[in-house]
């Protein structure tokens, strides 16, 4: 079912504030415009920029304020996790398999994406895969009250905030959606693909021609949504995302590991410390050097080129993009499909054996 689209223009707000007038009072109105000074100074931004008054005071008196938000992003830093612990996480056989399903039922999607964007089905399926299990699990916060609640009571990243808040209100005006009915995760983040306002007014896409652009019911415009995120952050096409490497019993202090930035030291420079690509390439190109703990005295090396920081755009983990990658050569796997490029090792490997 889609979000209500009864909020569409100051008659809408009218409406919807007169049933609020006439309601139960169930909370106080914590971002009321007309009580909260950030709250007005935003509405005050905003319909500046043509959104209507009524509207705008509307939503804002609907948000309710949430100390269990403030609570999760206290405790968002979890514990630090191994690579094969934070692995066990996404590659399970029926993320897997849900995987392969979801690439089926949308394969012409898919198949748009890839000759438009040039990123394979199976790297933006795990994308959806790892965030929401291919939509399953969007979040059950609504929106309003997350982005609300951290905008104006966030101790380090109200500002920041704030513009997620106004982006998220320019968005469902814009669609004609009631603010109060979408939800997503504690800190605002939406639909299929999880993304943050700010990023979906800048990346989502209407892929399937519908007149909106629809990341929390559908799915085809997702699929567009998130290669267009990828394709506007400099996935190079046909290009591999990782090279397995060989490399000593500890990782060695001298080398920066697992930095999520673009490719940033070069193979000659590795070489002296015992890291070496299994993939014979060239001694100039620049990497960035992996290095995945799987217990305490275990590690195992990996060579990340552009591509795998262009995942890191979407989430600024080494460990995240690389279940992205893994998962994504398992649904791969799983289709029995001849492996695409994510591995320069496996590109390797199949020349060695033509």
């Amino acid at each position: 079912m889609k979000p209500s689209r009864k909020w569409k223009g100051a008659g809408g707000a009218l409406v919807a504030t007169t049933l609020w007038m006439l309601a139960p009072t169930l909370h106080a109105a914590d971002f009321d415009p007309a009580q909260h000074e950030g709250a007005r100074l935003l509405v005050n931004e905003l319909s500046g920029h043509g959104i209507e008054r009524d509207w705008l005071e509307a939503a804002l008196h609907d948000a309710v304020f949430q100390q269990g938000v403030l609570d999760a992003m206290a405790g968002a830093a979890e514990r630090r996790l191994r690579w094969d612990e934070y692995r066990e996480i996404f590659l399970q056989p029926e993320r897997i398999a849900r995987g392969v399903a979801f690439i089926e039922t949308h394969d012409d999607a898919f198949s748009r994406a890839q000759a438009e964007y040039g990123v394979p089905p199976e790297v933006i399926a795990a994308i959806i895969g790892v965030e929401t299990s291919y939509g399953r699990f969007t979040g059950r916060h609504r929106v309003i009250d997350s982005l609300a609640t951290l905008a104006f009571h966030h101790p380090a990243r109200g500002s920041f905030f704030r513009g997620e808040l106004a982006a998220f209100l320019e968005i469902s005006h814009e669609q004609g959606v009631d603010p109060g009915s979408l939800k997503g995760s504690y800190a605002g983040a939406m639909g299929y693909p999880q993304f943050i306002p700010t990023s979906y007014r800048a990346y989502a896409v209407d892929f399937d021609g519908d007149g909106q652009r629809d990341l929390w019911t559908n799915p085809v415009d997702a699929i567009g949504s998130v290669g267009n995120y990828f394709a506007e952050h400099g996935w190079r096409r046909d290009e591999p995302i990782y090279t397995e490497a060989e490399g000593p019993d500890e990782p060695p202090k001298a080398i920066e590991f697992n930095s999520t930035q673009r490719p940033y030291q070069y193979l000659s420079e590795l070489e002296p410390a015992g890291i070496m690509p299994r993939a014979e390439l060239d001694a100039a190109t620049a990497v960035i050097p992996l290095a995945l703990e799987i217990d305490d005295t275990d590690w195992r090396y990996r060579l990340g080129f552009e591509n795998f920081y262009v995942i890191t755009r979407y989430n600024h983990s080494h460990l995240y993009a690389m279940a992205v990658t893994e998962l994504a050569e398992a649904i791969a796997d799983q289709r029995a499909l001849e492996p695409f490029p994510l591995s320069a090792s496996v590109a390797a490997e199949q020349e060695g054996s033509l």
